[in-house]
């Protein structure tokens, strides 16, 4: 392959031209597209005094005309390459029109303008609009759009575009057309086109000021009662971010549309949102709780990216954290409004551990505002996103909700309408917080995880508890030598008898430098120390504290959080020393005290059920193996089967009071209280399941059976498949022949097949890419399948034969050629091959090297490979 060239931020420069206004006609035909664009052009004044080409960025498509200021240029008179359109010689203001023919049916990329079932739609963040026209395909040149779509009546009836409709009719040849604008001055990756046969679920929301919004949810024809979930979840988004930001709508028009076809999970287009179908349809028969949920957060996420994305965009790719960072962080306090806090805290520190803190240990490791990139779409990852919501998390502990929202007021105020970077959203924070963030700001340009390790000393004479907080971060690939951060603290004391006697003044402690110490007076004997209260700053914790006083703050602490974290810390301990039991072929003993603690909070009927759910579910295999420099698989695998398998015994009776006792919900109800039961009662069952005995078999089995919705059915038929080859075909071809005419519900039956641990697995996952309702072009269908077997399934991906190996990277080959984005997404799972053993690590670098030799390879892939190599 061509070597790609390298984007750093250190090089960004103005745009030589604005593009004030595009006209776009879409004239949709039977097997091409063509588009014709007419830009009106101005050069930056900043570079009136010197001579500039007019660059545009260009695809791989035909270009059949060119018009410059009404003169037809011939192909000499400009240059277009497969990257660039180049005009040498320009005015300083001109018109240039250009019509392009593209192939939407053969477009598997999911970029620019492609085909998903008989729905044309538009994807064009981060860099797809440059596949539609040639354009300067930036974020910092903002246009106002009108669009034209020309189709027929019959096979695209609906036509849409941003904004609001401005004229319709009907043409010859039973042909009619749309036109669209939008008033919003907006970059192009904010562009969106969809045209398809598609029913509508409509309704209306009337905004503080009285405005009345018309609100549409496009789907495929007989879904629109699936969308009924999404529609509320929009309605409240709106109403939330009225009440808590201020923040009122800005058009008389929001629309959604469920594709099935997408590279990931919504689009924010102005006023023109697209999503992956799994975030807009559910119905309880066929989604869980989880989806609702999920569905809820993200119809949430896109929405509030019409302010913190839309209205104030990024200056260049480098500061995509500005708006993803910051709408991550709206989406999790507006998931936390209207749930559980706690829950959702939990959920989310959980997804950053698996996600977030591997990729800072590993080949991918960059800072949450990286210094440089190949291909920006590899950077839509867990650093921008999650952490950089932690950081915007932070920012509000550290200045408070009144002075936060006062910032937010007037970022819109200073930047509305305009392209900014993240050292003007840290000012307004910092002059509404009336504070200096200067080292704080290194939060964005250092990479790596932080690691704080706490001590403690008391003096009983004095009932004086002094607390020392260090803080280290490992050198990585992108800085040999790290500064200490600027790293919010909270913190409380549980007294001996179980009450917060926390210090009010020092609830939030700062460590600014690489060891402080912090002493507090009159604070009695027994009393524990609680840190990292709402896990405070994304870092990896190290106390002195004994299992004893873990168990305590399980039971005590007033944070919900670390409450779980002391239970996953307990489990995590027991866990380690199991591992060290199987490889040293010890008897594997569990302690008493972890029993006893688990059994408390099992029997306690006070706390939230969401939340036992989550606390007393073991750690994941992917998650243990970050605990250990290096991993051994299968004693990981047996370790925490073995932890499973003896609390399931031991506490059985238990259990089977839970399940009674959770089984009286409405099994068609999605309020919290419903969910909260049936997650802590699957979670029960699992533990019976493991035990494998004829009993808790029938147990499983007779729930998989009854199941009156989908959180149910799925849960147990993942319980049924990890217990035996016989009883998981039997329960997923029972799961095929009552589902298979449901898409989405099919992405669930072959993930689950792909996350059993049982011997067979790898056999079955083969066999399902030649399953009729697989297809390597939709997204979906390879996330479930092959991405949930690569990240989901420790010990048999790393199988000691190396086949799991051979098996991803094989299929990384094929996709790339189909999409490089999916390609290079899979093409993380040996992103860690460095941690395991010798032999391990030989069968990952060769199937590294083999991908790499790929001729034909992608910048996608190659960046991700070379980096993981190297």
């Amino acid at each position: 392959m061509k070597t790609a060239k390298k984007i750093y931020l250190r090089d960004y420069a103005p745009p030589a031209f604005f593009i004030e206004s595009a006209g776009l006609i879409f004239d949709i035909q039977k097997n091409l597209t063509k588009v014709n664009s007419t830009l009106k052009i101005k050069k930056n004044p900043i570079y009136n005094k010197e001579a500039h080409p007019l660059v545009l960025d260009r695809g791989g498509f035909e270009i059949e005309s060119v018009i410059a200021d009404g003169m037809i240029l011939l192909p000499g008179e400009y240059r277009a390459d497969d990257k660039h359109f180049i005009l040498a010689n320009t005015p300083d203001e001109f018109e240039l029109e250009i019509t392009t023919i593209l192939k939407p049916h053969e477009n598997t990329s999911l970029e620019g303008l492609y085909k998903s079932g008989n729905i044309l739609c538009t994807q064009c963040e981060a860099q797809g609009f440059r596949k539609i026209t040639p354009f300067a395909d930036r974020p910092d040149v903002l246009s106002v759009y009108t669009c034209t779509i020309i189709a027929d009546k019959d096979k695209y009836p609906v036509l849409l575009s941003n904004g609001n409709p401005v004229k319709s009719g009907d043409l010859d040849n039973n042909r009619h057309f749309v036109t669209w604008e939008d008033p919003f001055k907006k970059p192009c990756y904010l562009f969106a086109m969809v045209a398809g046969d598609l029913a509508c679920l409509k309704d209306t929301y009337t905004t503080g000021s009285g405005r009345t919004v018309e609100l549409r949810i496009y789907c495929e024809k007989g879904n629109t009662d699936k969308c009924r979930h999404a529609m509320k979840s929009l309605k409240q988004a709106m109403e939330w971010d009225e009440k808590r930001f201020s923040l009122e709508y800005d058009l008389d028009l929001y629309q959604i549309v469920a594709i099935s076809d997408f590279n990931a999970g919504a689009m924010e287009n102005k006023g023109l949102n697209i999503f992956n179908s799994r975030y807009v349809l559910a119905d309880p028969k066929s989604a869980t709780d989880e989806d609702f949920l999920n569905i809820q957060n993200v119809i949430g996420h896109e929405y509030f990216h019409n302010w913190t994305g839309n209205r104030v965009t990024v200056k260049n790719w480098f500061q995509l954290s500005l708006k993803e960072g910051l709408t991550v962080f709206r989406d999790q306090e507006f998931s936390s409004d209207l749930n559980s806090r706690g829950v959702k805290r939990v959920s989310v520190v959980k997804n950053l551990r698996n996600s977030q803190f591997p990729e800072d240990s590993g080949p991918m490791a960059h800072p949450v505002r990286p210094e440089s990139y190949i291909k920006m779409d590899n950077f839509y990852t867990a650093t921008v996103y999650d952490k950089g919501a932690e950081i915007v998390r932070m920012i509000h502990q550290l200045i408070g909700e009144k002075n936060f929202q006062k910032g937010m007021s007037l970022y819109f105020e200073r930047f509305d309408g305009m392209a900014v970077a993240i050292e003007d959203f840290i000012a307004v924070m910092e002059e509404a917080g009336n504070r200096d963030l200067g080292r704080f700001r290194l939060w964005y340009c250092q990479s790596g995880t932080p690691c704080v390790t706490i001590t403690r000393k008391y003096d009983p004479a004095l009932q004086q508890l002094e607390i020392t907080l260090e803080q280290h971060t490992d050198p990585d690939i992108n800085q040999s030598v790290k500064k200490p951060f600027h790293i919010p603290v909270r913190f409380g004391i549980i007294g001996p008898d179980g009450q917060d006697i926390s210090p009010a003044e020092t609830g939030l402690l700062e460590l600014n430098s690489e060891k402080h110490r912090f002493t507090f007076d009159n604070i009695p004997g027994g009393s524990v120390p609680s840190f990292f209260r709402r896990f405070s700053a994304p870092v990896k914790i190290k106390t002195d504290l004994t299992d004893d006083e873990l168990c305590f703050l399980m039971a005590c602490d007033t944070d919900e959080f670390n409450r779980w974290d002391c239970a996953q810390t307990l489990f995590m301990k027991q866990i380690i020393t199991l591992v060290e039991d199987f490889r040293n072929k010890k008897t594997m003993t569990v302690s008493p005290g972890l029993v006893k603690a688990f059994e408390k909070a099992l029997k306690d009927r006070k706390t939230d059920m969401a939340f036992l759910a989550r606390m007393l579910c073991l750690p994941d295999e992917a998650e243990i193996k970050e605990h250990f420099d290096l991993v051994d698989v299968t004693a990981i695998h047996e370790s925490r089967q073995f932890l499973r398998h003896y609390i399931a015994q031991k506490l059985q009776s238990v259990f089977m009071d839970i399940i009674g006792l959770c089984s009286k919900t409405d099994p068609s109800s999605i309020s919290h209280e419903s969910m909260a039961a049936r997650s802590l009662k699957n979670l029960s069952l699992s533990y019976l399941g493991s035990l494998k005995h004829a009993d808790t078999t029938e147990l499983v089995m007779h729930h998989y059976s009854g199941a009156k919705n989908m959180t149910d059915e799925i849960a147990a038929f993942k319980i049924l498949s990890d217990i035996g080859p016989e009883l998981k075909k039997e329960a997923a071809d029972r799961f095929y022949k009552k589902w298979s005419h449901d898409r989405l519900v099919m992405d669930k039956w072959f993930a689950v097949q792909a996350g059993s641990c049982l011997e067979d697995t790898l056999d079955e996952v083969r066999a399902l890419i030649m399953h009729p309702d697989f297809s390597m072009k939709n997204p979906n269908r390879v996330r479930s399948l092959i991405h949930a077997f690569a990240f989901g399934n420790h010990v048999n991906f790393h199988r000691h034969d190396g086949a799991g190996y051979r098996f991803v990277s094989k299929n990384i080959i094929e996709l790339d050629n189909i999409n490089h984005q999916v390609a290079a997404r899979l093409a993380g799972a040996f992103n860690h091959w460095k941690k395991y053993d010798v032999k391990r690590q030989s069968m990952m670098k060769k199937e590294l090297e083999r991908i790499l030799a790929v001729k034909t390879l992608s910048s996608n892939v190659h960046e991700i490979v070379s980096r993981a190599v190297s």
